[in-house]
């Protein structure tokens, strides 16, 4: 299972009225009201260091936070620069920034605070940026052949590829998968408690799980001498994989294939959706399949399945009538269907021919 951060809050959390006490009693009440570790866990991180930002203004009592202080953390969020030089994308600023109104809106709520004063606090508007590059279908084979399957863990490697093609799950999803969560006559697997605290079950392929299968026959046995974790994906110690262990795999498998596209699981994530509506699957079962909260997420992946505009595209605009600077038949059209649209049109526009015979 993924460790997550419980880096202490800096700051004296014993104080009932200072940040840190209220940051503590915040993470508390949102573990006890079951909000998932992964987001408790970065809504530590990310106050922790609004946290450190007030202590360099000799600010640690939330009554003494303004609209203004806000207004200057949101400034200086923006002119941040990592250690790579890069400024902080403005996805990463809003998830910040939404972070710390909800924390002030909770003080608010609990009547902890007199007033809120990140209540009108506007976050930034964020680009609507399309997913990277999905796979064709030919490069998605090359990545899943590359594992040498006579090894005990390119056979291992190769259950989770497979896996991550046909389910289109999240890594950690995957690598929190039990054996009993496989379902061999409904050919299914149940995912607990995936993002946002939901269990879903989503389709698995035969292909998949005949690899995981023949898995669980050579492969596992071997590495869970001694003891084993109950997850279905285990290291050769027999305990979980790491994410990061397993992100890094994917994206040794992509180099091997000549696949020059940046990311790893996720990469195959996009792919599987990309790939399924370009073959006409329905978006809403693709949102079912990756267990998106919103629609709106999922049709995003409308805009990267660009096969089907690209052939409605070559049948209807009106270039296609025309030749090609290659043609060496300067009479032929692109195919007989066309040049029967076009004799159509020469009958109802008599300059259509003549601007046709020029390129």
């Amino acid at each position: 299972m993924r460790s997550y951060s419980r880096k202490p809050i800096p700051g004296d959390t014993a104080d009932p009225g200072s940040l840190a006490g209220l940051l503590a009693r915040y993470l508390l009440w949102m573990e006890t009201h079951h909000y998932a570790r992964g987001t408790v866990s970065v809504r530590r991180i990310t106050l922790s260091k609004f946290l450190l930002w007030c202590e360099e203004r000799s600010v640690t009592a939330a009554a003494d936070v303004t609209a203004e202080m806000l207004q200057r953390y949101q400034r200086h969020l923006f002119y941040y620069r990592k250690r790579n030089g890069r400024p902080l994308s403005v996805s990463s600023q809003a998830h910040w920034l939404t972070a710390l109104r909800s924390w002030f809106a909770w003080m608010a709520r609990e009547r902890l605070l007199e007033h809120n004063p990140a209540a009108r606090m506007q976050l930034p508007r964020q680009e609507k940026r399309l997913p990277r590059h999905a796979l064709s279908q030919s490069q998605a084979e090359a990545v899943l052949a590359q594992p040498d399957i006579d090894t005990v863990f390119g056979l291992r490697n190769r259950a989770i590829l497979e896996t991550l093609y046909s389910t289109g799950l999240r890594r950690e999803e995957v690598l929190s998968l039990e054996p009993g969560d496989v379902d061999r006559q409904r050919l299914t697997v149940l995912v607990r408690l995936g993002k946002g605290g939901k269990d879903r079950v989503t389709p698995l392929g035969a292909r998949a799980l005949a690899w995981i299968d023949k898995y669980l026959r050579e492969a596992r046995p071997r590495l869970a001498r001694g003891g084993a974790a109950s997850t279905l994906f285990i290291t050769k110690t027999g305990r979980p994989m790491h994410p990061n262990q397993l992100s890094a795999l994917v994206r040794g498998y992509l180099e091997q294939a000549g696949v020059a596209k940046p990311g790893a699981c996720h990469l195959l994530r996009h792919s599987a959706a990309t790939l399924m509506l370009e073959a006409g699957a329905d978006v809403r079962f693709i949102q079912a399949m990756l267990g998106h909260a919103s629609l709106a997420t999922t049709e995003i992946y409308t805009h990267v399945s660009i096969a089907k505009l690209r052939e409605v595209h070559r049948k209807t605009h009106p270039a296609r009538l025309y030749r090609t600077p290659g043609d060496p038949d300067r009479r032929k059209l692109a195919d007989a269907e066309d040049s029967q649209h076009a004799a159509n049109r020469d009958d109802d526009d008599p300059d259509a021919a003549s601007c046709g015979s020029k390129i």
